[in-house]
């Protein structure tokens, strides 16, 4: 007796044959090449809604039975069943696009096939599983699919830049000093014409939501709540709108920034001390090829002497490195931090009164600016 699945399957099969004589499409056997999908991060996923179903599992690539000859590509998927309390009356299937994930295929069971894709490109996908009350399951897993189509018959390739850009990697976190937020690095992807950005997306309760995009390989979001944990996955993005598979999630902690000192109590005689100082920062750049030079001029805009110093900032990108520094004492560990502290001779700052310093630094192709300094431990002002 045949398994329900292969009933199913059967199901799809016909009528994406029947779809395929009605648009006039000749037909071909299908064929599905396994793509590596990224492994979820450990951290726990954000809580899921009341009464929602749970999350779709086993989720798998499962070629349909499409007839020979077709020159579109197509995506099968399948998964087991979702549990719920009302019970679960389908599920949505979302595929990542240039703009977001838009929903793809709307099943009532655990099956999908999914047409009118470009031959041999990479699409991702997740589902969710949708109960009678309209709750919505958490997403599963992304998973990347190979749009495939007949062995015998291969269709022409598409003109024009069809190629996506590699993968981001080397995702990283605690490469902007001092943000509110949650702030985060990665290795920039390659493409045989250019990448023109990144789209960022972070873990829901539903979903991957898109929140922000950038041309430069780091991302910073603010207004979360401070400790929770928020995981992410970045795509790169060309010119002619091609998008790589996501990256390898990573989860960071939304950390609070700068400290807000706690006051001590005081003492019967207030000892002298210099005050927390009030700070502008200059920063100008002058870019080459494979390096830059900086000149910092550090403004102390409050009413009180500065007696002696120290700036802090961090480079946007791990590969920016300092070579060579001027007129205070420069350091940087293995990481993009940095530090200049004062000389015997530029220690005081008088009220209204600025110092200059600078240093040269090498780039491995990113050599955005700082984007905050703090000086003695506050935040400054960028002039």
């Amino acid at each position: 007796m045949r398994s329900p699945r292969y009933l199913a399957w059967l199901a799809a099969g016909a009528a994406v044959a029947a779809a395929i004589a009605l648009s006039g499409v000749p037909a071909g056997a299908m064929a599905a090449t396994p793509i590596p999908t990224p492994t979820p991060s450990a951290a726990p996923s954000p809580s899921a809604e009341p009464g929602a179903p749970t999350t779709p599992p086993n989720v798998q690539l499962c070629p349909p039975p499409v007839p020979a000859g077709t020159t579109q590509g197509y995506v099968g998927l399948c998964w087991s069943a979702s549990t719920d309390d009302v019970g679960v009356t389908g599920y949505e299937v979302y595929r990542l696009t240039a703009t977001g994930f838009v929903k793809a295929s709307s099943p009532t069971g655990t099956t999908t096939v999914m047409g009118g894709l470009a031959y041999g490109q990479v699409y991702t996908f997740y589902i969710v599983a949708k109960d009678a009350d309209g709750h919505t399951s958490p997403p599963t897993a992304l998973i990347n699919a190979r749009a495939v189509t007949g062995m015998v018959v291969s269709p022409s390739p598409v003109p024009g830049d069809t190629t996506p850009p590699s993968k981001p990697s080397g995702l990283r976190d605690n490469c902007v000093a001092d943000f509110p937020g949650t702030a985060f690095c990665w290795t920039a992807s390659t493409d045989d014409v250019g990448v023109t950005g990144y789209a960022v997306y972070r873990l829901t309760s539903t979903g991957w939501l898109l929140v922000g995009t950038r041309t430069s390989p780091y991302f910073m979001e603010g207004n979360l709540t401070t400790y929770n944990k928020y995981t992410y996955v970045v795509v790169a993005i060309d010119a002619a709108g091609n998008v790589s598979v996501p990256s390898d999630p990573i989860t960071t902690t939304a950390l609070p920034g700068f400290p807000t000192p706690t006051p001590s109590p005081s003492p019967s005689i207030t000892p002298k001390s210099t005050p927390t100082p009030i700070c502008k920062v200059a920063y100008t750049q002058s870019t080459w090829w494979t390096g830059f030079s900086a000149s910092v001029s550090i403004m102390n805009t409050g009413s009180t002497a500065i007696s002696g110093w120290t700036l802090r900032f961090a480079f946007p990108s791990a590969g920016e490195r300092i070579t060579q520094g001027w007129s205070a004492d420069w350091s940087q560990g293995t990481d993009n931090l940095v530090t200049a502290s004062n000389l015997a001779w530029n220690a005081n700052i008088a009220p209204g009164a600025s110092v200059s310093i600078g240093f040269n630094a090498s780039h491995t192709g990113v050599s955005d600016p700082p984007g905050s300094f703090s000086l003695n431990g506050a935040p400054c002002t960028k002039a």
